[in-house]
């Protein structure tokens, strides 16, 4: 029989709920008068699998702290998604840059189709079955804002009905 670990937290961590997820790591370099300065920086996705999604980057002298600075960039940067069941209510194309993502939504059991970045950012939302494909650059930074550009710009049958001032029944025909 499993017990629960009761004891105490270190260094104060808070228990919560994301899903946190490591895109990329790059190490970067500034020339300086004295010789090369090496740091790190980190891309990352963190949502609560449930319709949040955000999306931070970190520098550091470190990898473990340019990870934990995107993570708290991207817990403060955090979006609401339009979800239906576990899809996206239509199609939509995302842009940012040169970078453009094309989603569509697909029917239960289809599963996530995506590359990379933009995989990390569906899982993390917590969108179960979805069609996506990236078109102009292959980017992390750019396909992940590309990505949640278009997730932001997402809208239901109701919002729609809303801004018309119509019935749901009117919307959807």
């Amino acid at each position: 029989m499993a017990r629960e670990n009761t004891r105490p937290r270190r260094n104060n961590e808070e228990k919560d709920d994301m899903i946190k997820k490591l895109v990329c790591i790059n190490r970067v370099t500034k020339v300086v008068k004295g010789g090369r300065h090496m740091r790190f920086s980190a891309l990352v996705v963190v949502g609560d699998g449930n319709g949040k999604v955000g999306m931070g980057t970190g520098k550091a002298g470190e990898v473990p702290e340019a990870i934990e600075k995107a993570t708290t960039a991207a817990k403060r940067k955090m979006i609401d998604v339009k979800l239906v069941n576990t899809t996206i209510p239509h199609e939509v194309i995302g842009k940012f840059g040169r970078g453009s993502v094309l989603m569509l939504p697909a029917a239960e059991g289809t599963g996530v189709i995506a590359g990379g970045p933009v995989r990390a950012v569906m899982e993390a939302a917590g969108i179960k079955n979805i069609r996506t494909k990236s078109h102009g650059t292959n980017n992390p930074y750019n396909c992940i804002r590309a990505t949640i550009a278009g997730l932001e710009s997402l809208k239901t049958a109701e919002d729609m009905a809303r801004l018309r001032g119509k019935a749901v029944e009117e919307i959807i025909g």
